[in-house]
């Protein structure tokens, strides 16, 4: 189902201000949960050899343990949003959400030197609330258009949602974790040349997302 991929249209109906495709005719890349070791590295370079900026979405804690690696994304010009702190769900009770938002807001002020200005919420859970919590931060919330699934390994996954599924203003989700480590470059590879041949654009971040 075609929901699988894109968010339900009465999802986008009742939160307007997220951003749940491109804003211009133009394909956003984003990437989530990193930075990791053995897969950032891998991508930042696929990145660098077809000149494409991307939005990657990292967890604080990964920023601790892979600080060169998120001062490299920002080097090669591209943006880091805000993932939370630990990547937990904000519809789990127990949990302060503003903390987790603030704390990576923090760590990224202080250690790298930014102000974050987009984040994304992990798995895409988000309550009634969310809007207001980010809206308080100047943070936009950036959803997607479409999911790859390259967390489960197999780049059929990946293939088929891209073949079917993509626009010329799609938000496309993939994720710098290990777990999509061995299939990264052939998916990366695969999106471009997709792209391509349907006549559509990368864009950058800023323009997409404005």
């Amino acid at each position: 189902m075609k929901s699988q991929y894109d968010p339900p249209f009465i999802l986008k109906q009742i939160f307007p201000e997220f951003r749940w495709e491109s804003r211009v005719d133009k394909i956003l890349l984003t990437f989530d949960d990193g930075p990791v070791s053995g897969n950032t590295e891998k991508i930042l370079r696929k990145l660098n050899d077809f000149e494409i900026k991307a939005v990657f979405f990292c967890v604080g804690n990964n920023i601790l343990k892979n600080f060169s690696l998120a001062s490299e994304i920002l080097n090669e010009g591209h943006i880091i949003g805000n993932h939370t702190f630990n990547h937990v769900k904000l519809t789990l009770p127990g949990f302060d959400n503003y903390a987790e938002i603030d704390r990576f807001n923090e760590l990224a002020k202080d250690k790298l030197g930014i102000e974050v200005q987009y984040f994304r919420p992990p798995y895409g859970r988000f309550t009634l609330s969310t809007g207001k919590l980010l809206k308080k931060r100047n943070l936009t919330n950036v959803m997607w258009s479409l999911l790859t699934y390259d967390f489960k390994g197999n780049s059929s996954l990946v293939k088929n949602s891209v073949a079917k599924y993509i626009k010329n203003n799609s938000i496309i989700v993939l994720h710098d974790s290990l777990r999509s480590r061995d299939i990264i470059s052939d998916s990366i590879n695969f999106i471009v040349d997709e792209i391509s041949g349907k006549g559509f654009r990368f864009g950058e971040p800023a323009e997409c997302l404005k």
